[in-house]
């Protein structure tokens, strides 16, 4: 008998646990207290990944719009000269560096190449005069008289081609410090894009643009 009252009052002991147990799942599902900070710790990092993402798309297409500016507007002063001295030219290029202000991850190269196309029999193209501004150091890329390639549709004998080029290793905000430190992990994938764009014009002013000491 009293083996059965102790068996019995077991029972009920984990009877009634079970049924506080039950008691409290279901307060807990029904208690909507704090739900918004939960909301909010799942969805922020999402918010915030798809702001920045959308961030450096716009800031991206914005750096490829101002990389293609620069070459246009660099061709279009030099093809607007009759003649050209060195300090013109790498007067020039800087303008076309200040046109990627506010963007100062990186600095762009510019790259303007005066080629002369020889006329017939014996065409050549070849290289006139040529500058370079990298990293705000001017120097001369291709030697006077060096041969050059340009599109079969500006190989006209007898004429005369400005050709600028600009390039740009494009460093997102994500990924871009101002100490330089290394890069690593997802952000290394986005890290150094690189941009370019390149123009051919015709001089305005005359045949040709000389340029004595470029």
């Amino acid at each position: 008998m009293n083996r059965n009252w102790k068996a019995s009052k077991r029972c009920v002991s984990v009877g009634r646990m079970v049924a506080s147990t039950r008691l409290r799942f279901a307060m807990l599902l029904s208690d909507r207290r704090g739900i918004a900070a939960v909301e909010f710790a799942l969805l922020a990092p999402l918010m915030l990944a798809a702001y920045f993402v959308t961030l450096e798309v716009s800031s991206g297409i914005d750096g490829n719009r101002k990389v293609s500016r620069t070459a246009s507007m660099v061709a279009d002063l030099i093809t607007q000269q009759d003649t050209m001295t060195k300090a013109d030219l790498k007067a020039i290029m800087e303008i076309g560096e200040a046109i990627m202000q506010p963007y100062n991850r990186s600095k762009p190269v510019i790259t303007a190449t005066a080629i002369e196309i020889t006329p017939q029999p014996n065409s050549q193209v070849r290289v006139a005069w040529s500058g370079k501004l990298d990293d705000s150091t001017y120097s001369k890329p291709f030697a006077a008289g060096s041969a050059v390639t340009v599109p079969a549709a500006l190989n006209i004998p007898g004429s005369f081609l400005i050709r600028v080029e600009t390039e740009l290793s494009y460093k997102p905000m994500i990924t871009w410090a101002a100490d330089q430190k290394e890069v690593l992990g997802l952000a290394a994938a986005f890290d150094g894009i690189e941009m370019s764009e390149t123009y051919h014009l015709r001089p305005r002013m005359s045949q040709s643009i000389p340029c004595s000491d470029c």
